[in-house]
């Protein structure tokens, strides 16, 4: 419970910003699993594609601190070696 205006208004400004990270965060939820569905689909260039968009969206998860940055790099490496992996 807030008791100060000060309080007040930093409570309010978290709430905003919990549901900025969470939409960001399923955002790149959503590119990673268009990778994986596009690797088990076997289709190269649109995983390539998707990559790239899943890449952006994990290092921007890493930039702002919703995620650590080591955790966005395991899960572009690990991509991108399943799609180098690919024939």
């Amino acid at each position: 419970m807030a008791n100060h205006k000060s309080s007040e208004k930093r409570a309010k400004q978290d709430i905003k910003k919990n549901l900025v990270n969470k939409m960001n965060e399923s955002k790149s939820k959503t590119a990673v699993k268009k990778v994986r569905d596009a690797l088990v689909a076997g289709d190269k260039k649109v995983a390539a594609e998707a990559l790239k968009t899943a890449q952006a969206e994990l290092r921007k998860l890493a930039k702002t601190g919703v995620i650590k940055a080591n955790t966005a790099a395991r899960k572009t490496s690990r991509l991108a070696s399943q799609l180098n992996a690919l024939k």
